[in-house]
This record gives structure tokens, C-alpha cells and sequence, in this order.
């Protein structure tokens, strides 16, 4: 999936929490879009291995959760809603295809590394590829939380109406991009 289908991920999580308790409302998003758009760093070193986390990552956001709600804070709601949308992305990437550059041509039987068994989690592929339509809707759906509830929070809502511009456009091209960096990018 597309780095802003998970941190919109992350934001619809925090949205009812944010509805609820406007105080932490901008710690809550930014935790959130950073711990959905944070393990993708790993794409630098062995992707969705390296900063993937599908069941040590509940493990951790577990007690981050419980510490948030036993000492609230802006850090501790924000550093909850980090671990939360961090582990949701590592989790969600199973549902989509492998880590390879052209899914649909080289299709790959590892969608995200497994530290606790030590194995590839096989890719379910109910989203095709990064930037496939189906993302690109589910993006946009999962963005509509956001522009209602981060409403007193405008740099929020630009934020994810970028995300939904860049998704879009992304989507757009992203089965070209493969012919056009060819040579360069694998």
C-alpha cells in the first residue's frame, strides 16, 4: 500500500480519540501519520523487514496504549498513536503484494517479515500493488475521517488533502513509473 494509504490509516484510528478529547487531537495526528508513514524507512535497507514489526509491533503499542490512558499526556497520546499506526502499517502490508518494484510482472511470496516465527508473511494481495485503484480508493476513504475531525487543526486537513492530491496522482501513473525508471531503480 501507498505510504499516505497508511498514515491515512493512522488518522482514521485516532479520529474517534480525537473527536472525543480535541485537546490531544494534534498530537494524536501526528503521531499517527508518523508511525504509519515511519516503517517504510526501511525501504532503504531490507524492506519490510527492517522497521516492519506485524506482531512485535502490538506487543509495543499495547502498553503504549495503556500508558497513554494512565497518564495522559501530548507525549504519551502521541507516542500511542506512533506505536498504534506503526503496527496497523507493518500488519497491513500482508494485505497487499510483495515489497518487489513491479508486483504484477514479479510477483513475490513474502509480503512482510515475521520476527516472532522468523518467516515471510505470504502477501494476500487484496490490493494488487502500491498505487493499485483499489488503494488509491481506499486512501481516499480512509482520509475522509480526518477532514471532518481535524477540522480546528488546518494545517492537518491540508495535509491530508495533499495526501489525497499525491495518492490520486500516484495511482495514476504508478504502472508507467516502472517503464519510465527502468535502468535506474532496480
Amino acid at each position: 500500500m501507498m505510504a499516505t494509504t497508511h498514515a491515512f490509516t493512522g488518522l482514521a484510528v485516532v479520529a474517534p480519540l480525537a473527536y472525543l478529547a480535541p485537546e490531544f487531537a494534534l498530537p494524536l495526528a501526528v503521531g499517527a501519520i508518523a508511525g504509519g508513514i515511519f516503517p517504510d524507512l526501511d525501504v532503504a535497507f531490507e524492506h519490510r523487514r527492517t522497521l516492519h514489526f506485524p506482531v512485535y509491533g502490538g506487543v509495543a503499542a499495547i502498553p503504549a496504549v495503556v500508558l497513554a490512558a494512565l497518564s495522559l499526556s501530548n507525549v504519551t497520546v502521541g507516542l500511542a498513536a506512533f506505536a498504534v499506526a506503526a503496527w496497523l502499517h507493518a500488519v497491513s502490508d500482508a494485505f497487499g503484494a510483495g515489497p518487489t518494484i513491479d508486483p504484477w510482472r514479479n510477483p513475490s511470496d513474502r509480503a512482510v517479515y515475521d520476527h516472532v516465527r522468523g518467516r515471510w508473511i505470504a502477501p494476500r494481495r487484496w490490493v494488487r500493488y502500491d498505487g493499485a485503484p483499489e488503494d488509491a480508493v481506499l486512501a481516499v476513504g480512509l482520509a475522509m475521517p480526518s477532514l471532518v475531525i481535524f477540522d480546528e487543526y488546518s494545517t492537518i486537513q491540508a495535509l491530508a488533502v495533499a495526501g489525497v492530491v499525491v495518492s490520486l496522482s500516484y495511482a495514476a501513473v504508478r504502472r508507467r513509473l516502472v517503464d519510465w525508471t527502468s535502468g535506474w531503480l532496480e
